[in-house]
């Protein structure tokens, strides 16, 4: 008999594993090594904290691609 998954039946996984992250943030500094704010980048859009702030503004990662493609300048990366 061919071994195949049984309808319903999970596959088995190791009893430890890495999660990805769901979001990456990223501390803004200025010219004087100064923490100004933080970027958090996630797959549905990008937000924005100030330094002492509790409140994330954000965007649409559609809005955010859109500002870029208008205002943006060709860097290197």
């Amino acid at each position: 008999m061919a071994q195949g998954k049984v309808k319903g039946e999970r596959k088995k996984m190791s009893k430890n594993n890495f999660r990805p992250e769901k979001f990456y943030d990223f501390e803004i500094i200025n010219e004087k090594s100064k923490i100004v704010g933080k970027i958090r980048v996630k797959p549905s859009g990008v937000l924005w904290k100030s330094k002492g702030s509790r409140d994330w503004q954000g965007v649409t990662l559609e809005k955010f691609a859109t500002f870029m493609q208008e205002n943006g300048t060709k860097k290197k990366h």
